[in-house]
């Protein structure tokens, strides 16, 4: 097993697929990353060797790309800003209700009985 940004990759798996395990990555950009250096899309993560490895960490870091933990805050902090603004869709959010405009009398039993922030 293979640990890259916080994400533990299999080695039994192929390279596009273990990549998907990202949080942040989609299929479109980890086929960019794999066409960039050079790999077939049924390249396995146990045939990468530590150099391989090392590029693919670097191209991924240059890339510009919010990845894990840092998508994640930016995530949470829009959220707690619509409702520190006492925006629609934060108090939405808040009374557990559909934020985007859905039918309330009777298809929102699974939102309200959710409760998130």
């Amino acid at each position: 097993m293979i640990y890259i940004f916080e994400t533990e990759i299999l080695n039994n798996k192929s390279l596009a697929a273990s990549m998907k395990k990202i949080y942040g990555l989609n299929t479109f950009q980890i086929n960019l990353i794999i066409k960039q250096l050079g790999f077939s899309k049924n390249f396995k993560v146990s045939n990468l060797s530590s150099d391989q490895l090392v590029k693919l960490v670097k191209l991924i870091e240059n890339s510009n790309l919010v990845l894990t933990s840092d998508l994640k805050k930016s995530q949470s902090f829009s959220l707690r800003h619509l409702i520190d603004i006492k925006a629609l869709k934060g108090l939405r959010r808040i009374q557990g209700y559909p934020i985007r405009g859905q039918r309330t009398h009777t298809n929102s039993k699974t939102s309200k009985r959710q409760k998130r922030f």
